[in-house]
């Protein structure tokens, strides 16, 4: 962004009001450049005998959505807090709320995290009624730092405040005017017009001048705001129990309702500061950015190519993959031929689409119209005479080679030359499953995580024949149906379930090793993972870990450790979930309960594995258990870097996060070995390896890394020939 494009603009009209507008293409973001040209126009509107008063508006339809993250980059790489701006006091504060001159905020489009925190400077707000307002900034690990936590309590009141700020929830401005941070709501044609007259009106006493950090009367009583607060901090903690941002603005509201305001601004500020250097806004932020980078693919995304529009889709296989691929496309406004083997099948899948539609207007993401335009779109097909005119066919039947190779090679018969042919395959290569055609440039994989109309991941899979355009058109098709896509090189397993088919064989390690499943697990849980790797398996089903244990066995060799505990378990009886039993029980409508009665089979397990020393179980501290699950997933992690199966380290950290629910406040697991240290890892690995053999043994990548001192996630000095992700 040229520096010219990122401006203050001020306008004196003939009625006394100077309207200052912000312009910093697309959302007006709070550009160093923008806050100094604030401070500017502020200053020369106080000192003007022809000023009036004040409107402050945004160029382009938006108002203002917030701070400019790129300046948290720069001082997480160089630490110095003193690149952040003052804003609070010496803008908001002093030349904005306690200035001499009525300011009015002019909103429309968005007024979000400092953007909002601006209009709340302001002695009133004025906005078209569906702008967004909210301050999101805990999701970056940070808290509002221009004075939010102290103006948004004292404008809606304490507990729509903490939720809004908490949860990082927008609301409408007209949901704002029923709550009272919104003066009024007009159109856009008269949203200046109708600011510049209650900005004079403030000025000519005609309506009242506001400041509001001075008021109290939404806060309640002393020990109602404290009653309020109180229960907001239990709630914090179980829903944020590793994320010190909740707790720090929760601190930071009582310090304001308790000593006034002012006093609660300045602490803001510090704690802000604080927060802003601290490890949960480094991880956040790099996320943040990381996700915005996965689309960047050289070859494809550089060049002159246009992503051609996709139109009709055909899914084959109506189970819960295909049914959940159908939804994604069906909400997106893309039209889905469903095909299955026979009627009834079909039916099944046609009802679970149902379904999963009912779901999303339950969960209020979908309207009733939108969900019965989206069956509207959907078509139900028993042979492939509907796909004569299909843009891209998804494959989603079951992990069988056969089959998958005998449908290729009918859908590259019959589709149009120009349809791409996916394959939602979670594991078998590419090359294997397109074998039989002649269109290996058209085969691509579409890999869904489940369910797939929720889960946010696509993988999408090239071989080396694979164009970068059907690169380019499933990309763009991610983006339409809200996914996020990653870009990654044919292996087995890909990135995710390759980085992490160890997150599973640890844990069964350390069970033969005489640790308790259950504390596994919970140890799990609390780094911060959705669940433990045992309660995992119950909920994805036995079926997928028995499907794949032959494919990862040949394909890893010694480091894939040949564990019999899930045999064991369904010769007990047990399918997890699917049938209430595994290694918890599961009751309709209750949560998972641990079953004791497991204990039998975990014996008969430790029994043949025959790992514990002397048959007496090891005594290990949580973070050896922590060690011993994601160590060996690094290890792998590295691996996959190391072969250029992922374009960038940062895209390993999103698909984890993604994909499998890698704690994104821990910035994904790339970033999060690198907080940890290689030398540390490798030195831990390496001890484990003689241990317990060659599982453990560090990859030669983890290996240099460690002994050269360079990061994980750098970039290699030669980029390999055989880069898989970047053919």
């Amino acid at each position: 962004m040229a520096a010219g494009a990122i401006r203050v603009t001020m306008e004196v009209g003939a009625d006394g009001v100077a309207l200052i507008t912000i312009a910093n293409p697309p959302v007006n973001a709070l550009h160093p450049i923008i806050i100094a040209g604030l401070k500017d126009k502020y200053a020369e509107a106080a000192r003007r005998d022809d000023v009036k008063a004040i409107v402050l508006t945004g160029a382009g339809g938006k108002f203002c959505g917030g701070f400019d993250i790129n300046v948290f980059t720069k001082v997480h790489q160089t630490g110095d807090v003193s690149l952040m701006p003052d804003v609070s006091v010496e803008l908001v504060s002093n030349m904005m709320e306690e200035g001499k001159k009525p300011s009015v905020a002019a909103i429309q489009g968005l007024a979000l995290g400092g953007g909002l925190e601006l209009a709340m400077g302001c002695h009133a707000r004025i906005s078209t009624p569906e702008a967004q307002l909210g301050l999101p900034e805990l999701t970056l690990g940070i808290i509002p730092g221009f004075g939010g936590t102290q103006r948004l309590p004292r404008l809606v009141g304490l507990p729509k405040a903490i939720e809004m700020m908490l949860q990082s929830r927008f609301i409408t401005a007209k949901e704002g005017k029923e709550r009272g941070l919104i003066d009024a709501l007009c159109t856009p044609d008269e949203l200046i017009k109708m600011s510049r007259l209650w900005a004079l009106e403030i000025a000519n006493c005609q309506k009242p001048w506001i400041r509001s950090l001075g008021r109290t009367d939404k806060l309640g009583s002393l020990s109602e705001a404290r009653a309020v607060l109180s229960a907001a901090r239990q709630q914090a903690k179980k829903v944020a129990p590793n994320m010190p941002q909740h707790q720090a603005c929760l601190d930071v509201i009582e310090e304001g309702v308790s000593y006034g305001g002012h006093a609660g601004v300045l602490k803001e500020a510090k704690v802000f500061k604080e927060l802003v250097v601290a490890p949960t806004s480094r991880a956040l932020v790099h996320v943040f950015f990381a996700q915005r980078s996965t689309t960047k693919v050289p070859g494809v995304t550089d060049g002159q190519l246009k992503p051609r529009q996709i139109r009709k889709v055909a899914v084959i296989g109506g189970g819960l993959m295909g049914s959940g691929i159908a939804t994604a496309l069906l909400v997106s406004n893309i039209s889905v031929v469903l095909k299955e083997v026979n009627p009834q099948f079909l039916q099944r899948g046609e009802k679970m689409i149902a379904g999963n539609l009912e779901g999303l207007v339950k969960r209020g993401s979908l309207t009733k119209d939108k969900m019965n335009k989206a069956m509207s779109l959907l078509k139900g097909a028993l042979d492939y005479s509907d796909f004569k005119d299909v843009d891209m066919v998804i494959e989603a039947v079951i992990e069988k080679i056969p089959l998958k190779q005998s449908i290729f090679a009918d859908i590259e018969r019959i589709c149009p030359k120009h349809c791409i042919l996916a394959t939602n395959t979670s594991t078998i290569d590419l090359n294997v499953v397109g074998e039989k055609t002649n269109s290996q440039d058209r085969i691509i994989g579409a890999h869904f995580f489940s369910p797939a109309h929720i889960m946010p991941l696509l993988e999408i899979v090239r071989t080396e024949k694979t164009s970068p355009q059907a690169i380019l058109d499933l990309i763009t098709v991610g983006k339409i149906i809200k996914k996020v896509p990653v870009v990654v090189g044919n292996c087995t397993g890909f990135a995710v379930n390759r980085t992490f088919f160890p997150y599973t064989l640890g844990s069964q390690v350390l069970v033969s090793l005489g640790i308790d499943v259950f504390r596994i697990d919970r140890v799990i849980s609390n780094f911060g993972m959705p669940m433990g790797p045992f309660q995992l398996q119950d909920v994805a089903g036995y079926g997928v870990a028995l499907a794949v244990k032959d494919i990862y066995a040949a394909a890893f060799g010694e480091r894939y450790l040949d564990s019999d505990l899930v045999d064991l378990m369904v010769k007990d009886g047990r399918q997890g979930k699917m049938n209430g039993k595994g290694y918890y029980i599961y009751e309709k409508g209750g949560k998972p309960k641990p079953d004791p009665s497991v204990q039998r089979v975990i014996e008969e397990y430790r029994k043949g594995a025959k790992t514990m020393p002397g048959r007496k179980p090891v005594t290990l501290t949580d973070q050896d258990i922590l060690e011993m699950i994601f160590f060996p997933v690094v290890n792998e992690a590295c691996r996959v870097m190391d072969e250029n199966v992922v374009i960038r380290a940062s895209d390993l950290d999103i698909a984890s996060v993604l994909g499998m629910g890698f704690p994104k406040y821990r910035g994904g697991l790339v970033f999060w070995a690198d907080t940890v240290g290689a030398p540390y890892i490798y030195s831990k690995l390496s001890k484990w390896a003689e241990l317990y053999g060659p599982y453990f043994k560090p990859s030669s990548y983890l290996e240099q890394r460690a002994k050269s001192g360079v990061p994980l996630s750098a970039p290699s000095a030669s980029p390999q020939g055989s880069a898989r992700s970047r053919m």
